[in-house]
C-alpha cells in the first residue's frame, strides 16, 4: 500500500541509501545514490542503466528500503516510468542539484534510466532490509 508522506525534510539531503536484496544471493546489498523527489516517490538515475546491480535487483525484487538521513521507508521500485511530466521533472530535478559534479545535465532529461521509489506500509517487507 502506497503511503503518502511529507519528505520535505530530507529532500535536500545529498544522497540516500537504497537496500535491496540480492537477486542471486538473497542477502541484503546497499548502495549510496543520487535522488531527487517527485510527486512523493524518490527518483533514483541509474549511469549503468538496466545492467547496474541495484537496477537487476529491483527487477527480482521491487520492495527495497531507503535509508535518507534519520528517515528510513520501505519502498516499491517502478523501473523507467513512462509518464513524460515525470520524466522531465526529475531529470531536471536531478540536474540541478547535482550542477557541478557532472559535465552533461542536458543529455539527462532525454536519456536517463529513472527509477521511481514509492514509499509503503511495511506489510510484506523483508525486516531484515
Amino acid at each position: 500500500m502506497t503511503v503518502a508522506l511529507d519528505l520535505s525534510a530530507v529532500a535536500s539531503e545529498p544522497y540516500c541509501s537504497l537496500t535491496t536484496i540480492g537477486r542471486s544471493s538473497g542477502k541484503p546489498h546497499e548502495i549510496e545514490i543520487w535522488f531527487t523527489m517527485v510527486a512523493g516517490m524518490l527518483m533514483l538515475i541509474s549511469g549503468g542503466g538496466p545492467n547496474a546491480d541495484w537496477v537487476k535487483n529491483l527487477v527480482a525484487e521491487p520492495m527495497a528500503r531507503v535509508r535518507i538521513g534519520d528517515v528510513r521507508l520501505a519502498v516499491r521500485a517502478t523501473l523507467q516510468p513512462t509518464d513524460p511530466d515525470v520524466r522531465l521533472t526529475a531529470a531536471t530535478g536531478l540536474a540541478e542539484k547535482y550542477a557541478g559534479q557532472f559535465d552533461d545535465a542536458g543529455s539527462w532529461v532525454d536519456a536517463a534510466f529513472l527509477v521511481a521509489l514509492d514509499p509503503q506500509s511495511d506489510v510484506g517487507i523483508d525486516p531484515s532490509l
